[in-house]
């Protein structure tokens, strides 16, 4: 094992099912510790998320400024950042890599909503694997996106050059070593490159 490998911190699951958290109190943690990015699930499950390495970061930023540039010229929505808790309708509270949220959908919310964490599923997320992330976590994350009413999902795993697709109401749909994905059904004529995340 190499020293990169042996610092490579998970991330921490702590069951507060029994505790149930309120929306409120969920939040005054995250405030009461904001260098340390925290997500709540449906079922309860507190999860301490470990900070992620430069590679990682570079590919997170990659992706995140695509659809932002994207969203410039387009002005069809708001894009938010991995720092970004969602409180879905189901329960959990997400904080994707990168979401993209309809306009309309995000103005119907009140100022304090979208000020705190806003309680919405996002349209559209990415969430990007790094080496410290379990897949199985992630599928089940994607999979809360879904029934939550995410409409699209991409889970980026660059380990192994896949790429799994969420819609509503359809089998998750896999490419392998795509260089780019279609995302227009949800982001009109976007298309995410990603030869670069691959290298």
């Amino acid at each position: 094992m190499t020293v990169s490998e042996s610092s490579i911190i998970e991330p921490i699951r702590l069951d507060f099912s029994s505790i149930h958290l309120t929306d409120e109190q969920f939040y005054q943690l995250c405030i009461a510790n904001p260098e340390q990015p925290l997500e709540l699930t449906a079922k309860g499950v507190l999860i301490v998320m470990s900070p992620v390495g430069g590679e990682s970061g570079e590919r997170e930023i990659n992706l995140g400024s695509q659809v932002y540039n994207w969203n410039s010229q387009t002005k069809l929505g708001e894009v938010f950042s991995s720092s970004t808790v969602f409180r879905l309708p189901l329960g959990g509270q997400r904080s994707p890599d990168v979401a993209w949220i309809e306009l309309s959908r995000w103005n119907a919310l009140t100022p304090q909503q979208q000020q705190k964490f806003p309680p919405i599923a996002p349209d559209f997320v990415i969430e990007l694997r790094s080496r410290t992330d379990s897949l199985s976590d992630l599928q089940e994350k994607m999979l809360e996106y879904r029934a939550n009413g995410v409409r699209l999902g991409l889970l980026i795993n660059p380990q192994v050059q896949q790429v799994e697709i969420y819609r509503l109401n359809q089998e998750v749909e896999i490419l392998r070593s795509p260089t780019e994905v279609n995302c227009d059904e949800v982001l009109p004529g976007f298309l995410l490159n990603l030869s670069t995340i691959w290298q």
